[in-house]
């Protein structure tokens, strides 16, 4: 069944559905437009969100990214990036496969359209046309029969008429003649009208505006099949992605099971341990027996401020945890600020970036020199006269790393020995038995058996007494000092522990001491106060 014989006589139908249909056509389109501003907006979205929570350091510069826990969360805000990438492709493919191409072919629909209702309007045209002559020759012949008859019934009562002349009788019958002979031909020019115009009408309906209308069907249904293909670039566009975006998940599902807690415990404390060895026990002081306190290196003495402070070997007040003070000693090139396990690593890397860049001039001297040696079997090429300053500078390159790996390595020796002897000493405080606490005071031969432990014990190095470790911050400080430099809060941070200070995002403050490789440096507020704040939380410039 096709339009031109069921839907004959339904021109404006059609012209109605056709016009429907190229603007349902013309509404898909802009919905895909649409669908795909929203997807580059989700896109962005989703990158300005990976962009904000991705760390602000580099790895390299950043300890949080040992821990695993980091390291998967950032592998997530990856996958989360690759995953908005998906949907801007999402987004590129339906706004060419779909939106440029379906405007485009909208235009050429529109254009087809047009042309068939432009031929059907000029059939109808000319079928009209035909249908006015034939009317027109209808009543010509109508009228012309009428004039005949009348001038008959003329003719015929004057040739009855006895006063009537010949001449008026003979006028008379020669009209009747010439109105007969004039019906006559209106009668066959009448004729061959309506046959003209019978064979145009079956030509138009039967022919020609079926053929128009089968036209019409064919683009119509040629309209609506690419419609539908373009429904279904819908979902073929999201299935392009789909692979992808299922590895992005699998990825986020990875870097979750890649958490290790018991890793990042581990790291934690390579991170931040400092190798001390632990407190002693702590004295009795004796006040019953005035006589007996005289000072010692073993006994406790009470200073003229009337607090109590523990003289003994290995009982620096420094090293009491958690009441020692925050180191304030300036850093310095063997990192001898630091506490030993942390110099130890920093030695480390400091060793293995000298004999990096030991090997690095090394190998570029070897190349000098095979250079040098092409150059004086080729002068040609070059003159080998050219290379000696490089060659030069290589070579005291050379020289200089070699004496700072040999400075490195003895600074780390040294502070591995310290590490194990601090190691050593508290173990062996430790597998001692505690002492069992007594309500008396003890006398002399407890005294002296009391120095006899003390004596007994190894004192920690030089270095470990004079390192705190680095656990609280003290609710004072020094003496106020000119300031070193000036900085900037990047974000917001609420001091809410013991020796820290708040501020706010973007606030100046005054730097009052560098970070001494725990991650803190204190500042002063212009409205006054001063603490400590997360070193990464800020943008420092010296003085």
């Amino acid at each position: 069944m096709d339009w031109g014989t069921e839907l004959w006589d339904q021109f404006e139908v059609l012209e109605r559905h056709t016009q429907w249909g190229l603007d349902l056509l013309d509404r898909y389109v802009k919905f895909v437009k649409e669908r795909t501003e929203v997807e580059q907006a989700y896109a962005k979205q989703l990158r300005n969100l990976v962009k904000k929570y991705l760390p602000k350091r580099p790895a390299k510069d950043d300890p949080e990214s040992k821990f695993s826990q980091q390291q998967s969360f950032v592998q997530i805000l990856q996958e989360v990036n690759d995953f908005a990438g998906q949907r801007e492709l999402v987004a590129e493919n339906l706004s060419v496969r779909v939106c440029l191409e379906l405007v485009k072919y909208s235009q050429e629909m529109k254009q087809e359209r047009k042309m068939h209702f432009q031929e059907g309007r000029r059939a109808q045209q000319q079928l009209e046309s035909g249908f006015k002559q034939l009317e027109n020759s209808k009543r010509k012949f109508e009228r012309d029969c009428r004039e005949a008859e009348k001038a008959a019934q003329t003719a015929e009562r004057l040739d009855q008429d006895i006063n009537a002349t010949k001449a008026d009788v003979e006028k008379a019958k020669q009209q009747a003649h010439l109105r007969s002979h004039m019906a006559e031909e209106s009668k066959n020019e009448y004729a061959a009208q309506l046959q003209r115009f019978n064979r145009d009408q079956a030509h138009f309906y039967f022919s020609q505006m079926p053929q128009i209308f089968d036209k019409l069907q064919d683009m119509d249904e040629r309209r609506a099949t690419r419609l539908g293909a373009g429904y279904g670039l819908l979902s073929e566009a999201e299935l392009q992605v789909v692979p992808i975006i299922a590895k992005c998940l699998e990825g986020m599902k990875v870097a979750a099971d890649a958490v290790d807690a018991k890793n990042d415990s581990q790291v934690l404390i390579e991170l931040h341990k400092s190798g001390f060895a632990r407190p002693g026990d702590v004295e009795f002081e004796d006040f019953s027996q005035p006589m007996n306190r005289a000072p010692s290196d073993s006994s406790l003495g009470t200073p003229s401020d009337g607090r109590l402070e523990l003289r003994g070997p290995g009982r620096s007040r420094a090293k009491r945890w958690p009441f020692g003070k925050k180191n304030k000693t300036v850093a310095s090139e063997d990192f001898s600020h630091l506490p030993p396990e942390q110099q130890r690593k920093r030695l480390q890397q400091q060793l293995e970036e000298r004999n990096r860049e030991l090997q690095k001039e090394v190998d570029q001297r070897e190349a000098l020199k095979k250079m040098k040696d092409v150059y004086e079997k080729t002068p040609q090429m070059g003159d080998p006269a050219s290379l000696e300053p490089r060659i030069t500078e290589t070579l005291s390159n050379i020289e200089r790393l070699k004496l700072e790996v040999q400075k490195y390595e003895a600074w780390l020796a040294e502070a591995e020995s310290r590490v194990l002897s601090n190691r050593g000493d508290s173990l062996g405080r430790h597998t001692r038995p505690p002492d069992p606490p007594s309500s008396a005071p003890p006398d002399s031969s407890s005294n002296g058996s009391q120095d006899n432990k003390e004596s007994s014990e190894e004192p920690p190095s030089e270095e470990g007494q004079d390192t705190p470790i680095y656990t609280e911050f003290d609710e004072d400080f020094e003496e106020p000092t000119s300031p070193i430099g000036q900085c900037v809060a990047i974000y917001h941070f609420e001091g809410s522990s013991e020796g820290t200070i708040s501020m706010t995002e973007g606030e100046d403050l005054s730097l009052m001491e560098e970070d001494k490789g725990d991650g803190w440096t204190r500042v002063r507020r212009k409205q006054g106060g001063e603490g400590y704040v997360p070193t990464s939380y800020l943008r420092v410039s010296l003085n």
